[in-house]
């Protein structure tokens, strides 16, 4: 008999609630978010409005949050406005008896993201050209000239123990490889390494638990990898920043050279090197280019920066932005350059703060409302396919660009709901006491479905 009467109850309460409307529906779901106890000091920004930008339900819309990896939505659409979708970074190489290297910033510059445009692809393309010039000896040194942005390569806004991580890569004139090398490990012994050079190691690994509760500590230019964290026992890859990028390539190149036979015995100098030392940077000869290899177009690059939350792309559309349109290519420049291009967009200053492009600086804020009207303006806009198709579809099913930092866990984008709604929605919350921060927003956002 009870368990008649629970299931008609049960019955009787879906029936109740499928007749209320989206915007009771939403509320009832975000007061049992904002009643539960993770959420005791918890805070919650919440927008929605439906495709033509009429509200549908708000709850502080207007607050600012840490909005950590849905920041990049503000990032890529004003990068595709300012750049233009098909905009291409440009990689040069000249040839005078020295060799020399110079880059516009191009992030993809030896990635494995994109198929013809990885490590081997580009020092194959070198090789190549020296032939074609029939140039079998480098009398002179390998120069990189790095110095298309600024000297500082990370923002001020990030964390210590981000740095050195895969994802805390900074950005530097002539970047490679994603400025990530590899290590492999078995519990805390360091089997071997790749795609770094020149570094001394300390390693505090501890062995114990199931999961990389890794850190990795290094920054810009030093010779010195901290590791330290836990790791399980058993075969891993972790991944880490590059001190020094630029210097990773040629001494790459160097060794490429030696493999194919092209006679090289001078120095490799860095110019943002010589910038340390006190000395000059070696003038980029652009009378002696021999080649000149572009990038992926940068609606491409957007689809990877949105889809898997490389920071590097971020950081370095900010670079290029600043130097573009304000001549001054550094992340003050670019991160104001950012917030004025939304605020000629509509959207109230007051809600936004920019520190970096990628949202990794936990000093990033936005409101869901900011969030919400940047994505409508963006559907607005030619380009618009490009930047939909880089937002990647959630474990609820839902088309969102997701965010995550601690404690706080953020979700924006587009979805069509069963009955043919269309939907544009940011929810970012921050201070949530729990250790699993999406299904809590799963549980509000799928009313929408």
């Amino acid at each position: 008999m009870k368990t008649r009467f629970f299931l008609f109850f049960f019955s009787v309460f879906q029936s109740f609630f499928a007749q209320k409307t989206i915007q009771e529906q939403l509320d009832v779901k975000v007061n049992q978010l904002l009643a539960s106890e993770p959420m005791y000091s918890g805070s919650l920004s919440f927008y929605v409005s439906d495709e033509s930008g009429n509200k549908i339900y708000e709850y502080q819309a207007n607050k600012g949050l840490s909005t950590a990896s849905t920041m990049k939505i503000f990032t890529a659409a004003a990068a595709l406005e300012t750049l233009g979708k098909d905009y291409q970074y440009k990689t040069k190489i000249a040839f005078d008896g020295n060799l020399y290297i110079t880059s516009n910033g191009d992030p993809t510059l030896g990635n494995d993201r994109f198929e013809g445009y990885k490590a081997d692809n580009f020092k194959q393309k070198v090789i190549e050209t020296l032939k074609q010039n029939r140039i079998s000896k480098i009398s002179g040194d390998l120069i990189i000239d790095d110095t298309c942005f600024d000297f500082q390569k990370i923002p001020g806004g990030w964390p210590w123990n981000d740095m050195g991580n895969y994802y805390g890569a900074g950005v530097w004139g002539v970047n490679w490889r994603e400025n990530v090398f590899e290590i492999n490990t078995f519990g805390k012994e360091i089997k071997n390494f790749s795609n770094i050079n020149d570094v001394k190691w300390v390693n505090e690994l501890r062995t114990e638990g199931n999961s990389d509760k890794s850190i990795i500590y290094t920054a810009p230019y030093s010779d010195v990898v901290h590791i330290n964290g836990s790791l399980p026992a058993k075969d891993m890859k972790v991944s880490g920043a590059m001190p020094n990028p630029p210097k990773q390539l040629a001494i790459e190149l160097a060794e490429e050279f030696k493999k194919q036979k092209i006679a090289f015995n001078g120095k490799i100098i860095i110019n943002s090197e010589k910038i340390i030392n006190g000395e000059k940077p070696v003038v980029f000869p652009e009378n002696k280019v021999i080649l000149e290899y572009k990038s992926p177009t940068l609606d491409k690059i957007v689809y990877w920066f949105l889809k898997k939350s490389v920071n590097l792309f971020g950081e370095t559309f900010i670079k290029t932005m600043a130097k573009e349109k304000t001549d001054n290519p550094s992340f003050e420049s670019g991160v104001k350059y950012l917030k004025n291009f939304w605020k000629d967009k509509g959207i109230d200053q007051r809600m936004i703060n920019f520190v970096d492009g990628s949202g990794l600086s936990p000093q990033n804020y936005a409101s869901s409302k900011a969030e919400v009207q940047a994505l409508l303006w963006a559907k607005k806009q030619p380009w618009f396919d490009a930047y939909y198709d880089g937002f990647p579809v959630m474990a609820n099913g839902m088309k969102m660009k997701s965010g995550s930092i601690k404690d706080s866990r953020a979700f924006a984008g587009f979805h069509t709901s069963a009955t043919g709604k269309n939907y544009v929605f940011s929810i970012i919350m921050n201070n949530y006491q729990a250790n699993d921060l999406s299904n809590a927003l799963y549980n509000v956002l799928n009313v929408l479905k």
